[in-house]
């Protein structure tokens, strides 16, 4: 890819230690324990504290003290907890998750409602909170004595870069994101620059264009997730007899946040093209299924708005919206085919890999760093994503409903490739080396 970021390669001005941080098979050893501030932005479920779990899931606890601080209690704390993947879980508060929530709850869709006034009002108030957090945090760190901030996500990399500064402990950020507001760019490259924030992870070669002022820093560590888990063979299939689908029956299925940019709406408008081009037998035998809601802080409501349009078209007894599933596993498990409809540059969008790793080809438009995990032609299909070519989403939709050899081929591939290139305990190993790099603390560099 021209002007792509190395993978597991080296810089040649950086340190060697550096460059072996990248390889799957070099282990550093720090000289002690590291002491590990984990940020992330959000207690809303989403791919950013989905990722970071199997991070925390896979590093050694004999070398990384691993505490994640959240803004409040929810279902990324609870997984956490339950899971057992952190030594302290910490909340705090203020850690502002929109500029005008209300400053004693979470942000709910009728907010965006309040009056001007009131909007206005809590902004300021949440400028103070931000402040007061970072305050708090400075103090946590230093008492603590933590050796390193781990920002996850994009509020948690602002945050992070003024806490190094005003607590003097480094930095790594882990970038999820391809694009920012004119607004903030520019104190978001300063602080990408400065001397606190020591390493920049970057989930794809797409966020990674975003540092070309420093690109020394980055390092492009690919999501990743626990192999075993996503194991066919130990998932039990839900979605068929959940939606009492007739045997036979081609799952076309899909998950994720329910947003304009996630292509839902363009989804929905393929599944009746390519409806319209079917014989009585196959629109007899093929459906649609999306997993996924609209977060309560986000407007409009974008799954109402897809449900009102799968009914406008006249496709309700074949597209359905099943509305948020905790594990999707088994739900994924029953799709014959994934869609991935992302129509913006998307990072690195969970919903492939995880579909890849349950056996399933995707069809994704080609935005992002999706190149990046699906193969055009071997573990799925990519469809011209700028702009949106539903007429070629409708096409390739066609084309797996008639061809069973083809998605059991590539299905197949798709495992191999997560397998090889997506396992967790490998990627959390390159994340520890770059933890213990950043933190100025590595004894010893060893290989497997």
């Amino acid at each position: 890819m021209s002007g792509a970021f190395p993978i597991e390669s080296g810089v040649p001005s950086e340190p060697a230690e550096s460059r072996d941080a990248r390889a799957a098979d070099v282990v550093l050893t720090p000289r002690r324990k590291v002491r590990v501030l984990f940020i992330n932005d959000t207690a809303r479920n989403g791919g950013p504290g989905r990722s970071l779990f199997y991070i925390l899931r896979f590093l050694d606890p004999s070398v990384v003290h691993r505490a994640v601080v959240l803004p409040r209690p929810g279902v990324i704390s609870e997984l956490y907890a339950s899971r057992g993947v952190t030594e302290d879980l910490l909340f705090e508060n203020d850690l502002v998750e929109n500029p005008i929530e209300p400053w004693n709850r979470p942000m709910e869709r009728v907010d965006f409602d309040a009056p001007f006034p009131v909007r206005g009002v809590r902004a300021v108030g949440n400028v103070v909170r931000a402040t007061r957090a970072l305050a708090r945090l400075t103090s946590v760190i230093r008492r603590g004595m933590f050796d390193l901030v781990y920002c996850n996500g994009t509020n948690a990399d602002f945050a992070g870069g003024a806490l190094a500064r005003m607590s003097g402990t480094p930095a790594i950020w882990h970038v999820r994101y391809t694009s920012l507001p004119k607004a903030v760019r520019g104190v978001h490259d300063r602080l990408a620059a400065s001397k606190g924030v020591r390493r920049i992870i970057c989930v794809s070669n797409a966020s990674a264009q975003l540092f070309p002022h420093c690109p020394e820093k980055v390092r492009v560590i690919h999501n990743a997730l626990d192999v075993a888990e996503f194991d066919f063979q130990g998932v039990t299939p839900a979605l068929r007899k959940e939606l009492k689908l007739p045997p036979g029956t081609v799952v076309f299925g899909s998950q994720g946040r329910i947003l304009p940019r996630k292509g839902y709406a363009e989804m929905v408008q393929a599944a009746r093209r390519a409806i319209d081009r079917m014989t009585p037998d196959e629109r007899a035998r093929v459906h649609f299924a999306v997993l996924g809601d609209t977060p309560e802080d986000i407007r409009p409501d974008h799954l109402a708005e897809c449900r009102s349009l799968v009914k406008a078209l006249g496709i309700e007894d074949r597209f359905t919206f099943l509305g948020f599933k905790d594990d999707v596993k088994p739900y994924v498990a029953d799709f014959d085919v994934a869609i991935v409809p992302s129509v913006y540059p998307d990072p690195l969008p969970r919903a492939v890999i995880e579909s890849m790793a349950l056996g399933k080809p995707v069809i994704a438009f080609d935005v992002g760093g999706v190149a990046e995990m699906l193969k055009d032609g071997t573990t799925g299909s990519l469809v011209r994503g700028v702009p949106p070519d539903v007429d070629g989403l409708a096409t390739q939709m066609l084309r797996y409903l008639r061809d069973p050899a083809l998605r059991e081929a590539q299905g197949r591939a798709g495992r191999a490739r997560v397998e090889r290139d997506f396992d967790g305990e490998r990627q959390a190993q390159r994340i520890q080396n770059e933890i213990v790099h950043a933190s100025g603390l590595v004894a010893s560099t060893s290989v497997t």
